[in-house]
């Protein structure tokens, strides 16, 4: 049976069964999205997760299960099948918080509010059992991508320096877990919220592609949200976002901020590996274009007070992203094997 005809099996017997379907813009991931349309004008989503591609549905599944229980906008699960890798959803529309906030930037503060409230309601309530833990160990697997994909894509020369990287991150890591953890999203940005301003308070945000929700730090997804890869945020938002959010969650505001700048040093490293990767590996060169504006957020966390061992690691081991090392990368699209 072809795929297609899975998908229309898959919709038999459903109110969507007759529906057209139009393809939708995807991520970073190997799932494939489809809107169907009634001839009465009501839309769903069809997410298409092959078994075989290693995806699974099951997490998502039970994420928005999780987040729905709360009060927040997770998409409705309409039908599901997770042995053929099919989902079908509620739609939740197009306002993704990145195009409204460019057609008027002047909304960038309150919908970055209500995506704050969004968290504070998911870190307020109990987490789900079974999600893993975003702990030392694995953050430090995620930062080391930036040595063996950016900087051993970008110089040519392997990877050079890990073991002092390693050495000089993983303690000041390690910090982090007297923190009690929260559910944590770990993709909390522009192209993954929806303003939907008809709904109250912390349902206003929609949310998607959660399905890699893990245990973290309570900064983790705000670092997500206000050090965007994607899209540039005015630094002064973020400079005021960060104690507002920590002074309304009960913590101390310099302990919360250094725990911030830490992890979104831990992030944009493992973006810079992960950028870089979807390129040489993958053969997505247009994530190469994302990867200056990385690296000017992690320099800026790398500015900040008390990361002055980890700034001169990282600032002796990894090139600067200049317009030869980014052709670089991109020359390689498609042609380097897993490390």
């Amino acid at each position: 049976m072809s795929r297609d005809a899975e998908k229309r099996a898959f919709l038999s017997g459903t109110d969507w069964a007759g529906a057209e379907l139009r393809p939708l813009a995807g991520d970073a991931s190997l799932r494939s999205y489809q809107r169907l349309h009634r001839a009465d004008g009501s839309t769903a989503v069809l997410m298409d997760a092959p078994p075989g591609s290693g995806e699974d549905i099951r997490p998502f599944c039970a994420m928005a299960r999780h987040l729905t229980a709360l009060g927040l906008s997770a998409p409705a699960l309409l039908k599901e099948d997770a042995g053929a890798g099919l989902l079908l959803l509620e739609d939740l529309g197009d306002a993704l918080y990145a195009r409204v906030i460019a057609e008027d930037p002047a909304l960038a503060a309150p919908l970055y509010d209500a995506a704050a409230e969004a968290l504070r309601v998911l870190h307020a309530a109990p987490p789900p059992e079974g999600l893993a833990a975003y702990d030392t160990g694995i953050m430090t697997q995620m930062s080391v991508l930036a040595y063996t994909w950016y900087q051993a894509g970008a110089t040519g020369q392997g990877v050079r320096n890990l073991p002092f990287f390693v050495t000089t991150l993983q303690p000041l890591l390690a910090a982090l877990e007297a923190e009690p953890p929260v559910v944590i999203l770990r993709d909390y940005h522009a192209e993954n919220l929806l303003w939907l301003p008809d709904r109250a308070g912390a349902a206003r945000t929609g949310l998607l592609d959660f399905q890699d929700a893990m245990l973290g730090h309570p900064a983790y997804d705000l670092v997500s949200m206000l050090q965007d890869a994607r899209r540039d945020v005015d630094p002064a938002l973020e400079d005021a976002m960060v104690p507002r959010f920590a002074a309304a969650t009960g913590r101390d505001p310099d302990t919360f901020r250094r725990a911030y700048d830490l992890l979104g040093v831990q992030r944009n490293l493992r973006i810079l590996g992960v950028f870089a990767r979807l390129s040489m590996h993958y053969g997505r060169p247009r994530y190469v274009d994302f990867i200056p504006r990385v690296w000017g957020l992690l320099c800026r966390s790398l500015d900040r007070p008390g990361l002055e061992p980890l700034r001169e690691r990282l600032l002796t081991d990894l090139p600067e992203p200049t317009p030869e090392i980014l052709q670089t990368l991109r020359d390689k699209c498609a042609t380097v094997p897993q490390p």
